[in-house]
């Protein structure tokens, strides 16, 4: 084990595996450390619900970490220790692994006037973490440590389904959806949450409306797709948008797309 201090007098244990350097560099421990301090920060507000015994973080414990090809590191699990005076504690058992990207990707027939006839995108892959060798979701992936959100979707939608789809032409639902924090509000991401009891991961939804030949979105039934060399054995579905909220209903990234979908266009945003 290691020891070092971080900002704020915060005392960290780390396995062999993981410096002070390797920490401060990995991105998802800066924006989850970062995060959490603002919001310890907002309990000086009277309003706030905590305000009378706020609660501190106390102690960080790395407990296990997943480096990506031996070289990036991945996956970190750690313990915080975050109390206040009368020695009331909350749960702080985290697996950080930073933001990830989906994307809704509605095509249309070329045939079709309106939007009366719409085709959802949709990826079967295992998914060993769900027990599941063929988990039907929408297109994702996770960031890199230099990509953009937009640049990262359009990245994921060319490596899984195929199709060529400039970064100008996906709208951030969640950046329409969610309005900018103010100055007394939590500094969360503009994206969904799907385990925040455990995991820091943060998805941005982004939507990519296109038109198509017939045959062509035929086709995409069953196709092949994935970077396969590293991995990924993906199989493409078809589903009507309409039906999408039942083909989807065990993916909590999909049911919150068809939210957003659906509110965003009630209130005339897209």
């Amino acid at each position: 084990m290691s020891a070092f201090t971080l900002p704020g007098f915060i005392p960290v244990q780390s396995i062999p595996e993981i410096s002070e350097q390797q920490l401060y560099a990995f991105p998802a421990f800066q924006t989850w450390f970062q995060t959490l301090q603002h919001s310890l920060s907002l309990q000086t507000h009277v309003t706030h619900a905590f305000h009378a015994s706020p609660f501190k973080l106390r102690r960080i414990t790395i407990q296990s970490c997943d480096y990506f090809g031996g070289k990036r590191l991945g996956f970190l699990k750690l313990k915080a220790e975050v109390t206040n005076d009368k020695g009331d504690s909350l749960p702080g058992s985290v697996f950080l692994r930073g933001g990830s990207v989906s994307m809704l990707l509605v095509v249309r027939p070329d045939d079709v006037n309106g939007d009366n006839e719409e085709y959802v995108v949709l990826t079967i892959q295992p998914r060993i973490a769900a027990g599941s060798l063929g988990f039907v979701e929408l297109p994702a992936g996770m960031l890199d440590e230099s990509g953009t959100f937009t640049g990262a979707a359009a990245k994921e939608i060319k490596e899984e389904t195929g199709l060529e789809i400039a970064e100008t032409e996906l709208i951030d639902m969640s950046s329409l959806a969610i309005p900018p924090p103010g100055a007394e509000e939590e500094l969360l991401q503009q994206g969904i949450y799907p385990s925040p009891g455990a995991c820091d991961e943060f998805i941005p939804l982004f939507l990519s409306r296109k038109r198509l030949a017939r045959t062509e979105i035929k086709s995409m039934e069953g196709r092949l797709s994935g970077l396969r060399e590293h991995g990924e054995k993906i199989t493409l579905k078809m589903c009507r948008l309409d039906e999408l909220w039942k083909l989807g209903a065990r993916d909590g990234k999909t049911l919150a797309a068809v939210a957003l979908y659906e509110g965003l266009k009630r209130e005339g945003k897209i």
